[in-house]
C-alpha cells in the first residue's frame, strides 16, 4: 500500500471528480505536485495503512472463525457465499477508516490555494460535526457490493493457476515460480478490477460526501446520464496500475513468507 499510494490518491481524485477531464496520469501527478508538494500525493495514507491493516487483520480472524462454524467437518475450503459473508461484515467493520482515507484524498479537490491538510483526528471530527455517526457509512452499499471484487479475483487467479500447473506437467517442467506468482496475481486483479470499477467510482463519491445521488443505483444512473459510460471509469488507469502491482507483489511476497516462516516454525524447539 505504501509502495502504490499515489495511484491510489490519483485515482480516488479522478473518481471524485464531476467535471469531464482528459488528464494522464503524468499530468495527474505534475497538478498535484505543483498545487501541494510531494507530500501532497500521500494525503489519507495513515488512514489507508490502517484500514487495510484492520481490513486484512478482521478478515482473516472472520475467515477463520467462518470455517469453524461453516466447515463442519469438510474438507474443502468456504463456498462462494460464505465468503461474501466473511467479506461483508469485514466491509461493514473497516468502512468508516475508508471514508476518513477518501476525504483526506479530496479534501482539496477544488481548491486552487495550498491548503492545510487535515489528519485522521481532524478528519474524523469533521465527518461527525458534518455528518454524524452515519457519515462513517456513507458508501456502504456499493462497498458491499464490491465483496465480488476479491471473490472473482481469488476465483480467477486458481483457475489460472490450476491451468499452469497443468500445462506444465504436461510439458514436464517444475513447479510454479515467484515470477508466475506475481503475473497471475496482477493478471487476476486486473480481471476482478475492470469488472466492478463502476462501482468503485460509486463508492468513493458516495464516501467523500456527494449528496446528490439519492442510492447506489441512482448515482451509477446519474453519472451516466451526465458524463457518459466515461464517467463510470474514472481514474481507471491509476487504479489499475495500482490494483495490478499491489496484487502482484500481495501474492509474490505472500508465497515467500509463507515458505520462510514455515521453514523457521519448523526449525524452532518445541
Amino acid at each position: 500500500m505504501t509502495a502504490t499510494y499515489p495511484l491510489v490518491f490519483l485515482s480516488t481524485r479522478a473518481a471524485v471528480k464531476t467535471q469531464n477531464e482528459n488528464k494522464s496520469v503524468y499530468q495527474a501527478v505534475m497538478e498535484v505536485l505543483h498545487r501541494e508538494g510531494v507530500l501532497g500525493l500521500y494525503s489519507g495514507l495513515s488512514s489507508s495503512l490502517l484500514g487495510i491493516a484492520v481490513t486484512n487483520g478482521v478478515y482473516y480472524y472472520f475467515y477463520e472463525r467462518s470455517k469453524g462454524i461453516f466447515l463442519s467437518g469438510r474438507k474443502k475450503g468456504l463456498t462462494t457465499m460464505e465468503s461474501i459473508i466473511t467479506g461483508s461484515t469485514t466491509t461493514i467493520i473497516s468502512n468508516p477508516l475508508w471514508v476518513v482515507q477518501t476525504s483526506q484524498a479530496v479534501h482539496t479537490l477544488d481548491s486552487e490555494a495550498r491548503t492545510k491538510k487535515m489528519g485522521f483526528l481532524e478528519t474524523v471530527q469533521h465527518i461527525l460535526a458534518k455528518f454524524g455517526i452515519k457519515g462513517f457509512f456513507r458508501g456502504i452499499g456499493p462497498a458491499l457490493v464490491l465483496v465480488v471484487n476479491p471473490v472473482i479475483q481469488y476465483s480467477v487467479f486458481e483457475q489460472l493457476k490450476n491451468l499452469l500447473i497443468a500445462r506444465r506437467k504436461l510439458r514436464h517442467k517444475g513447479g510454479l515460480t515467484d515470477w508466475d506468482f506475481f503475473v497471475l496475481g496482477a493478471l487476476s486483479k486486473l480481471v476482478a478490477t475492470s469488472a466492478t470499477y463502476p462501482y468503485i467510482v460509486v463508492k468513493a463519491r458516495l464516501q467523500a460526501g456527494a449528496t446528490e445521488y439519492r442510492s447506489s443505483l441512482n448515482a451509477l444512473a446519474t453519472i451516466l446520464r451526465d458524463e457518459s459510460i466515461k464517467g463510470l471509469y474514472k481514474g481507471m488507469s491509476s487504479k489499475l496500475i495500482q490494483s495490478v502491482l499491489t496484487a502482484a507483489i500481495l501474492f509474490a511476497f505472500q508465497r515467500r513468507i509463507f515458505l520462510v516462516t514455515k521453514a523457521a516454525l519448523t526449525l524452532a524447539p518445541k
